[in-house]
């Protein structure tokens, strides 16, 4: 929908996701393919925090760093899949520029609390393994709760900046986001308004706020690996890594999609691959 604001733009009150535009023919089993993830999803993930709140055993600091990522998974999907399952189902495609922040709002303060909670379990698997002596007193309770609300408030402050700076955008001409959710550059892209400052900011903030939980988790593996090459027993460094395995798989599938869908180069191609690479965004 546009209308006119009195002189010769017209103001876009709605955006358009394309989303899987060229899969048209596919929209109901693309439909029930993403109905049944999103079912799973929340139930497998609603469970885990059930069982982490209600088993006395799992109050520890990896269930609880766990039912954290849990809780933002649910968040996350929540946010993306629900849209996505009306385009396939309805074909309504619209969606109205405050909704689209807000969308863009959500997906983005998720994705930076999960650098952070990353980082912070990778620290938990470093005391763990390379400091199990100080291991109870470094990471009890109470700094357990610090980081990870430090995650959650740093994630969802700094975005509330760029979702201010998205709200100060104007969209008058071509109304259609080549993507299935409204993210930075594909709404950037379509705006009217001088979009230099808002890109430069989002570039700034994702560099501040996923370069140094990065670089914390790469050094933590780091230490750990160096860690587990000393234990002297093949069953020793077995058990070890089998502490750490799973995050690791969860940290590198995580950071090689930011990495492929945010640094590389935005070429065509890789315009219809990111779209598929969005789904491990939060992992």
């Amino acid at each position: 929908m546009a209308v006119g604001d009195g002189t010769n733009q017209t103001i876009v009150t709605e955006l358009i996701l394309l989303g899987f535009g060229d899969l048209q023919h596919l929209d109901m089993v693309l439909f029930l393919l993403f109905l049944v993830i999103y079912t799973f999803t929340m139930v497998g993930n609603i469970l885990i925090i059930a069982l982490v709140v209600l088993n006395p055993n799992l109050h520890t600091p990896m269930y609880f760093f766990l039912g954290n990522l849990s809780c933002l998974e649910t968040f996350y999907t929540s946010t993306i899949l629900p849209k996505l399952l009306v385009i396939f189902l309805t074909g309504e495609k619209a969606i109205s520029i405050p909704g689209c922040i807000a969308q863009f709002y959500f997906f983005a303060a998720l994705v930076v609390t999960e650098c952070g909670l990353l980082a912070m379990m990778s620290y938990d698997r470093y005391t763990a393994i390379c400091k199990p002596l100080h291991y109870s007193t470094l990471m009890n309770m109470k700094a357990c709760l610090s980081m990870a609300s430090g995650s959650w408030i740093n994630g969802f402050l700094a975005m509330s900046v760029m979702m201010y700076l998205m709200t100060r955008l104007t969209f008058c001409g071509p109304n259609e986001i080549d993507h299935f959710f409204c993210d930075l550059t594909p709404v950037a892209r379509i705006s009217c308004s001088e979009t230099q400052k808002f890109e430069l900011m989002g570039f700034i903030f994702s560099t501040i706020f996923t370069l140094p939980p990065f670089l914390l988790t790469l050094t933590s593996y780091t230490f750990i690996i160096i860690a587990i090459l000393r234990i002297p027993s093949a069953t020793g460094r077995k058990k070890a890594f089998s502490t750490c395995s799973s995050h690791l798989l969860v940290v590198t599938i995580y950071y090689g999609t930011l990495i492929t869908v945010y640094v590389l180069p935005n070429t065509e191609n890789m315009q219809k691959l990111n779209k598929v690479f969005s789904f491990f965004t939060p992992s």
